[in-house]
């Protein structure tokens, strides 16, 4: 008996150290010396191409309200800030001196037609008195000039009324346009002067609004050629949609319609003048303001992206990524055409089947051996990238970083290297 129990305890210890030393066999080959990263397989997919371009935003109508006349500003009828209509009264000026001007015409033309009055009389005695010989020839012309020089003096006299009442309306300063009108220039009790046009106020058109950018010619020429290589689709009646992002980063949510395409081009920039027309219900865009436009200008079929994050920027201010190669790090230099989503299109120096660097720069460096791992954008429960596209939506958006990506992966992969 005590030589079986010594038996079993054998046998058992024998077990174990089998077991752990299966286990230690399915366990995959690591070279703890050899940084891990995560990387993506890229693959051309469709992609819009769009011109992410600044812009500033301009209002469709921008009435200068000035003085008209000379006079003393009487009151102030609108409220600063609001809205006003067309023929709004927004400025009165004191009108005491312009309706006298106005009654002083008026009694001119009254003069005037009396004396046409009189002349034509004279005129229409004459003409048979003239048959008869009753009356000389010169008298008779005499009566007729007479005549018609009256009918001149009353047509200068209802001229210079017509001008008086206008004059007179000028006292009452309106709005020419619909819109929102700013501050107040001008005070009651304040001079202003017809001779400098005195600005009281401005009535803007904020519905809709224009938004002016623009694009540089080597922009133009590139697209133009892969529209003639058919490399780039044409996006259809997409191709005039703008889109408009705001100073924090969110994209306003009514699209506009690109206007026209400047034909010159500014010779001092190399810029191409564009204008588009958006939507402004709520008045969240403001004449002045600087904004950023993403211009829709065609579909490439075989568009290579990669994440954001996988950006490197070099010494000199190039771009470049990493690549796996036969486990090795390859730093290539790349031209990127803009971000789609959270994601760079790369237009050269990237080809089909290439493996980026996603995550893990801070440990690996040109030349050096990498380990590779599928990376996971969206941590536990999302399916990973490899062999794919980057997905869109695929993590965090990482604009200005050349590493990290989701937080918690980056330590994940330290813990497994």
């Amino acid at each position: 008996m005590r030589f079986s129990h010594h038996r079993v305890l054998g046998f058992g210890v024998a077990t174990l150290l089998a077991l752990a030393l299966a286990g230690c066999k399915e366990q995959p080959q690591m070279n703890p010396g050899m940084p891990q990263v995560s990387v993506v397989t890229v693959q051309p997919q469709s992609a819009s191409i769009v011109s992410d371009l600044p812009g500033r935003v301009d209002a469709v109508r921008d009435a200068q309200i000035r003085a008209r006349v000379t006079g003393i500003v009487q009151k102030i009828e609108f409220e600063q800030g609001g809205e006003v209509k067309a023929g709004q009264l927004l400025f009165k000026i004191d009108p005491a001196q312009y309706r006298a001007a106005r009654d002083q015409a008026a009694a001119q033309v009254k003069q005037t037609q009396a004396d046409l009055y009189s002349a034509k009389a004279l005129a229409d005695r004459y003409a048979p008195l003239v048959k008869a010989n009753a009356v000389s020839k010169q008298e008779y012309d005499n009566a007729v000039a007479a005549y018609r020089q009256a009918q001149a003096s009353v047509a200068a006299a209802q001229a210079n009324l017509a001008a008086a009442d206008i004059n007179l309306g000028y006292t009452d300063v309106t709005s020419p346009i619909d819109g929102r009108i700013g501050k107040a220039m001008v005070t009651e009790g304040a001079l202003v002067e017809a001779t400098s046009a005195t600005q009281m106020a401005v009535v803007q058109q904020l519905d809709p609004v224009y938004v002016d950018f623009t694009q540089s010619t080597a922009e133009l020429a590139k697209l133009r050629q892969a529209f003639a290589k058919g490399t780039i689709e044409r996006a259809g009646d997409n191709a005039a949609r703008v889109r408009v992002v705001l100073e924090d980063g969110s994209e306003y949510e009514h699209p506009g319609k690109l206007l026209f395409t400047g034909i010159t081009v500014d010779p001092t920039t190399g810029q191409v003048n564009l204008r588009a027309e958006v939507p402004n219900p709520d008045h969240l865009l403001l004449p002045g303001m600087y904004v950023r436009v993403r211009l829709d200008q065609g579909v490439d079929p075989k568009a290579l992206l990669v994440p954001q994050q996988a950006l490197q920027r070099t010494a000199d201010g190039l771009q470049s990524l990493m690549l796996v190669k036969d486990n090795k790090i390859d730093q290539v230099a790349v031209t990127t055409g803009g971000a789609i989503g959270d994601q760079w299109l790369v237009t050269s120096g990237l080809k089909a089947g290439d493996v980026v660097v996603v995550e893990g720069f801070q440990k690996i460096r040109p030349g050096a051996p990498a380990q590779t791992r599928p990376w996971n954008p969206g941590g536990a429960g999302k399916a990973p990238a490899s062999g794919q596209g980057p997905q869109d939506g695929a993590g965090a958006p990482a604009q200005g970083k050349s590493d990290g990506g989701a937080p918690p992966a980056q330590p994940a992969t330290d813990q497994k290297s």
